[in-house]
Parts: C-alpha cells; structure tokens; sequence
C-alpha cells in the first residue's frame, strides 16, 4: 500500500504524502524513490533530514555566501520538499516555529511535500498535526513491516510478536481428545471450538473470544489461527497481555528506538492481533488504562482480534474491557470446558 503511494505520488507531486512506520521499514528508501524520480524529470526537489534542515537554517546565521532569509526561502519554497525523521529533530522553541513556518507556508500554497516519521500524529506539535491530518491535501501510508536491519524470520513476524515460538501450535496437531475418555460434552466441546476456531481463521471478521480452564487448548487454538493466517502471508501480531505493557513500559527507556505513541498507535490499528492470557486483576491502573485504550480503539473500528482468557478471569476483568469482549455484535464467544491437558478429569471441570 505505501508502495502504491509513493508511486503514485511521484507521478503527480499532488498535495501532500505521509509516511509513517518505526526505524528500518522502509519509509526513506519510498521518500528517497518519490525524490529521484522527481529529479529526473526536471522537478526541482530538497532532500532533507530534519536535523539537518535545522543545523542548514542555525549555520546560515554565520554564512558569508547565504543569509538566513535566503536559506529559509529556499527550503520553504521548494517544488518539491522531503521532510525525512521529522520528530527525530532537538524540539526547542525555535526549532518548533522554524518547522511550523515552512509546514505552514507550504500547506497555505499547496505545495508538494513529503513527510516521514517513526512517531504517531498524536505525538506531533499540535499545529503542526492539524496540518498533516487534512485529508483534502495529505495521503497517508502506515508501514507495519519489522526493520529490515533486524530481520524476523522467514515469514516476517511482526517484531513484537511471539508467533514464532509457537510455530508447532497448528490445527492439524490440535488433539480432539479422542482417546482419553472424556465426557461427551468435554469432547463436544472441543470439537466446536476446534471448528469455530477454524473456521474464523479461513474468514477473521470481527472478533473472537476463548475462555476455559489453564491449559484447556485456548493458546494452541489462538496460535493455529495465527500460523494459518501467517502462512498466507499475513502474519498477525501475537502477543501476552503481560508482554505487551512490557513493550509499552520499554519505549520510557531514553535508549529506546520506539516512541510510546507510535508502539501504541502499533498495538491499536495492526491488522489483526492476538491477544493471549487476557486479565486486568493484578494490574496497575496505568496498565489497565492503556490495555482498555487497546481494545476499546479496536472494538471501534471492528479490526480482527482473537482473546484467550482463563475462566476464573473473566469476573476479575475491568468492566469496561469486559463490556467490549462479551459484546455480541462483534464478539463470537467459545468456551472449551475440557479439563488441564496436564491433569485429569475431575468432577469440578465438567461442573464448570
């Protein structure tokens, strides 16, 4: 999709174009692509990063061949400007007006312009976001791929994901039971999730929500899923509920290559995500403010989501999540009630 953009934008140098995506994606080899074509046709364009736009605008305080007036102008004015790692930029008061006044000058007179960065509009000066949001002049394309300097593996996990560790868990190894003389409503059981589950990953609308005991099969069904839709080239996003605050609480490290709103924006608006061993109990409140954001945002926009959740679990959920996943517009439920795979039968799991 983004591809399709920046071609397409080339070909025009109509409005404006967004690229957003974290570190290695891809964003600067599209901007870069959109520039050179551009060249050499003639269009006179300005490849710039912005911190060095920046040091371009303080260094010509002190040129004796250029004044800042004429720098200025000319980076404002450009047929084509690209504006690359904007966010990435020192944000002092200064640096803050200078970029301003070249987004606004060329958002009040159209011209063309191209903006990556690896932060979420949220996270951009609040002037300066109300511009890039205007949908009459800007296109906008979200990168999702992992960096290329990092690869994953050969199916391309998205980085957050575990999926990978769990490549054995498919359907065609999931155990029915057959053998262990279960109940008939245990293996009845089983037998409908086994095909619910199925069935839901041939076509993922809306969401999907298992609940049973630990170690009923939730995770291997969620996983199955996930290896299905992987395997046609669309790798969900896997992830525990714990691992997924982790990776929040991780971009408040001054060493990390993520911002928090982008790593948010991620977790929000992935295309499909599996969300494993869900509970809210044991969390603090910031924990479960940004799990509710998470799930809320995707009831909202009806984006494919598989939950696994124990049982016992369910009750303990903050209310407003719990309203979200037993909502029976979006939300096909199915509860396996077969006992541990590690124990034994007992009379509490088939009262359960």
């Amino acid at each position: 999709m983004a591809f399709n953009h920046a071609h397409h934008y080339a070909q025009k140098l109509e409005g404006w174009l967004l690229l957003q995506g974290g570190y290695g994606c891809g964003k600067t080899h599209l901007a870069a692509a959109v520039a050179n074509f551009s060249v050499s046709m003639g269009v006179p364009t300005l490849f710039l990063t912005v911190p060095d736009l920046l040091d371009s605008l303080r260094f010509s305080y002190d040129s004796e061949s250029t004044t800042f007036e004429q720098r200025f102008d000319e980076i404002r004015g450009a047929k084509l400007l690209v504006l690359d790692d904007f966010g990435t930029q020192n944000a002092t008061g200064w640096a803050q007006e200078k970029l301003f006044q070249i987004i606004n000058y060329r958002y009040i007179n159209k011209l063309a312009t191209v903006v990556t960065t690896n932060l979420s509009l949220d996270e951009i000066e609040a002037r300066i976001r109300s511009r890039l949001s205007d949908p009459e002049l800007v296109s906008q394309a979200r990168i999702i791929t992992p960096d290329f300097r990092r690869p994953t593996d050969e199916i391309g996990h998205p980085d957050l994901s575990s999926l990978g560790l769990l490549a054995n868990y498919r359907f065609d190894n999931f155990s029915l039971r057959k053998d262990e003389g279960l109940d008939a409503t245990i293996l009845k059981s089983l037998k409908d999730a086994f095909e619910t589950a199925q069935s839901f990953a041939q076509k993922p609308r809306g969401w999907l929500v298992i609940t049973g005991d630990y170690a009923s099969g939730k995770t291997h069904l969620a996983a199955a899923i996930a290896n299905y839709r992987a395997e046609l080239g669309a790798p969900p996003l896997f992830i525990m509920t714990p691992d997924l605050l982790d990776e929040l609480r991780k971009t408040f490290d001054d060493k990390s290559l993520v911002s928090f709103g982008y790593r948010l924006d991620e977790l929000r608006t992935t295309p499909f995500l599996v969300l494993d061993d869900l509970a809210t109990h044991s969390l603090t409140p910031w924990g479960r403010e940004k799990l509710f954001q998470i799930i809320n945002y995707r009831n909202l926009a009806n984006l494919p989501t598989v939950i696994t959740i124990a049982a016992d679990a369910l009750e303990g959920l903050d209310p407003r999540i719990r309203s979200r996943i037993l909502d029976t517009r979006l939300v096909n439920s199915l509860r396996i009630i077969a006992p541990s795979y590690h124990g034994k039968v007992t009379k509490r799991a088939l009262r359960k």
